[in-house]
C-alpha cells in the first residue's frame, strides 16, 4: 500500500513516464548488478576453509541464489543465507564451516554496510546543508548508533558459544537423538566462527571485498538517473545508495523491504534535490532487477534441491 501511495502522491503519470524512458535499459542495468554481486561472493569466499573452498564461479552462483531468496521470499533476509550454506555443503564444504562462514559473512555485511552509510553521511554533511538535511543526518546517526550497539552485542554473543547456548535452549523441544547431535555440532560451529574471525588476512580481505561491493552498487543509481535524463554526480549517487540501503537493512523483517526502499529513495532523494518521480523510478528499477535476476535464481535453487532429493530417494531405494 505504501508503494502505491508514494507512486500516486508523486504523480503516477510522471513515474510511468520515467520508467518508459528507461525502457530497454532496464536489462543492462539489471545485468550490471552482477558486479556488486561478484564482490559480495568474493567476500564470502574468503571466509570459507581453504581446503574445500569452491571456485569463484561456484561461489558467485550460490551468492546469486542467496540474494534471489532473500529478495523475493518472505524469509526476513536470512532464508537465503541458510540456503547458501547448504549449497556450499553440497559443493564439498564441511557443514560446520559452511554454517560458520555464513554467520561471519552476515556480520561482515552489516559492519561494512554501516561503514558505507557513515561515508554517505559524511559526504552529505560536506554539501551545502539546510536545516532539513541536519535533521535527516541526526536521524540516520541515531539509527547507526542503535545498530552499532546491536551488532557489537551480536559479535560478542558469537564469541560466547552462541550455538551451544541455542542448543541448551532447545532442550525439551528436540528429540534426544537430534539434540545430542546438535550439541556436538554446536560446539564445533562455535569454534569455527571464532576461527573465521581470527583468520587474519582472509577476514580483512572479506571486509574489503564487501565494501567494494557496496560502493559498486552506487553505479546502478548513477545509471538510472542518466537513463531518465536527470543525471546526478557519483557523489550524490553514493549518498543516495548508502542511505537508502541503510533504511532497507533496518527494515529486514519486512518482506523485500516493500515500501521502505521506495520511501527511503523519496526521502533521501528530496534531500539531494531529486524529484520524487525520479527517486521512485530508481527504486522501481531495483525491483525490476530483483525480478529479472531473482526469478531464475529461485528456479535454479528449486532445481538443485529437487535433484538432490530425487538422488537421495534413488540411493535409498537402491
Amino acid at each position: 500500500m505504501l508503494v502505491v501511495y508514494l507512486i500516486v502522491d508523486s504523480g503516477a503519470g510522471e513515474v510511468a513516464r520515467a520508467m518508459f524512458v528507461i525502457g530497454w535499459w532496464l536489462l543492462p542495468i539489471a545485468i550490471y548488478h552482477i558486479v556488486p554481486l561478484c564482490f559480495s561472493a568474493l567476500s564470502w569466499r574468503e571466509l570459507l576453509p581453504l581446503s574445500s573452498r569452491p571456485d569463484v564461479i561456484s561461489v558467485t552462483w550460490m551468492r546469486w541464489i542467496r540474494e534471489s531468496i532473500n529478495a523475493l521470499l518472505p524469509v526476513a533476509s536470512v532464508g537465503g543465507d541458510v540456503a547458501s550454506a547448504r549449497l556450499a555443503h553440497l559443493r564439498g564444504v564441511p557443514s560446520v564451516q559452511a554454517a560458520a562462514s555464513m554467520v561471519v559473512d552476515t556480520t561482515v555485511g552489516v559492519i561494512t554496510q554501516m561503514v558505507f552509510v557513515i561515508a554517505g553521511v559524511i559526504l552529505l554533511l560536506a554539501r551545502p546543508s539546510e536545516r532539513a538535511v541536519s535533521n535527516v543526518v541526526w536521524v540516520v546517526l541515531i539509527g547507526i548508533a542503535v545498530f552499532f550497539v546491536a551488532v557489537a552485542a551480536f559479535i560478542l554473543f558469537q564469541h560466547k558459544n552462541m550455538f551451544a547456548r541455542f542448543a541448551k535452549l532447545a532442550r525439551g523441544l528436540l528429540p534426544g537423538k537430534w539434540l545430542s547431535h546438535f550439541v556436538v555440532s554446536a560446539s564445533a560451529m562455535d569454534d569455527a566462527v571464532v576461527q573465521a574471525y581470527r583468520s587474519g588476512e582472509s577476514f580483512w580481505r572479506a571486509n574489503l571485498w564487501r565494501i567494494a561491493g557496496w560502493v559498486a552498487g552506487t553505479g546502478e543509481v548513477w545509471l538510472v538517473t542518466r537513463c531518465v535524463g536527470h543525471p546526478i554526480s557519483m557523489t550524490d549517487a553514493f549518498i543516495l545508495e548508502s542511505l537508502s540501503s541503510g533504511a532497507r537493512a533496518a527494515a529486514f523483517v519486512v518482506p523485500g523491504a516493500l515500501g521502505v526502499l521506495e520511501g527511503g529513495m523519496v526521502l533521501f532523494g528530496a534531500v539531494l534535490g531529486l524529484p520524487a518521480e525520479i527517486a521512485l523510478a530508481i527504486s522501481l528499477t531495483k525491483r525490476v532487477r530483483e525480478l529479472v535476476l531473482g526469478l531464475p535464481g529461485l528456479f535454479a535453487w528449486y532445481w538443485v534441491e529437487g535433484h538432490y532429493l530425487l538422488r537421495r530417494k534413488e540411493d535409498g531405494e537402491a
